[in-house]
């Protein structure tokens, strides 16, 4: 890859990891179409660095807060989550459905999954559920008052994240709209939680990249710079959405979803895709 690949797919990755539209989505359909190779392996943990980094720097503080209160240490960088002292447990088990499935589906989800009809449908599926949350969720609860039903309701909703087109935040956000949460706080719950999902993720991918050799001389640069870039765009976005959501809805990314899906759809009955 050029090093302006690199850039165009850091800042993709950056953006829509944490925005509801799918990173998985984007970065599987923008080589495509725009006629670029697959990035490879080397690329695809740089991005998942980088975005860790961006959800670590970014709710550093919280994190130590969740961390301490769980066990039983009083630490108040945030008075929200003061009220919450189980908040690190539920996270934990939020966060075991996406690990056992991801554990099984694995292979389908990077291969027979990345289908553009799979990314296409569950584009429009996820954007029709967001839709129908945003009216039926009475927005009434904050992270202070999110307990272990909602955690592991919200847990099995994000394992559907490992089929592409679906959204980890997307889907979360929308489980904790149906849970009561406001928009803040679903969005927020769904960043903590991503982060186990994250580095797990990246730790895999790392492990395999191990077993093949590491990084070759040639990738260096496009590895360091792909991770520098997406971590910071992320880190931009998660500040950008959460002040965003205080004050608007999710209609435009609801919008966004089905438009996008519908096209994916369309291109890939008229051009073939690789995965298909």
């Amino acid at each position: 890859m050029s090093l302006l690949q690199v850039i165009v797919l850091a800042v993709v990755q950056g953006l829509t990891e944490f925005l509801p539209i799918s990173s998985s989505a984007h970065l599987a359909l923008a080589p495509w179409l725009l006629g670029w190779e697959d990035p490879g392996l080397a690329f695809d943990i740089a991005l998942h660095l980088g975005t860790l980094a961006s959800v670590l720097i970014y709710f550093f503080k919280d994190w130590v807060q969740v961390a301490a209160q769980g066990f039983g240490i009083t630490y108040t960088h945030d008075t929200e989550l003061a009220q919450n002292r189980s908040l690190l447990w539920m996270l934990a088990v939020a966060s075991l459905p996406i690990g056992f499935f991801g554990f099984l589906f694995n292979k389908q989800a990077e291969t027979t999954w990345r289908s553009p009809y799979v990314i296409g449908t569950m584009l429009i599926v996820v954007g029709l559920l967001m839709a129908f949350a945003e009216k039926g969720g009475k927005q009434k609860r904050g992270v202070g008052q999110i307990n272990f039903v909602d955690s592991i309701v919200i847990g099995f909703s994000q394992a559907l994240a490992i089929v592409p087109g679906t959204s980890r935040s997307g889907i979360t956000i929308t489980t904790g709209l149906f849970r009561d949460l406001n928009r803040e706080s679903a969005a927020r719950f769904s960043f903590l939680l991503s982060t186990p999902a994250i580095a797990a993720a990246a730790a895999k991918s790392l492990y395999d990249l191990l077993k093949h050799g590491g990084l070759t001389p040639d990738v260096r640069l496009q590895f360091f710079v792909g991770m520098i870039v997406s971590a910071i765009v992320g880190c931009l976005v998660i500040g950008y959405f959460l002040k965003y959501l205080r004050n608007h809805t999710l209609k435009f990314f609801v919008y966004y979803r089905i438009v996008f899906g519908i096209i994916v759809i369309a291109l890939a009955s008229f051009f073939r895709h690789p995965a298909v």
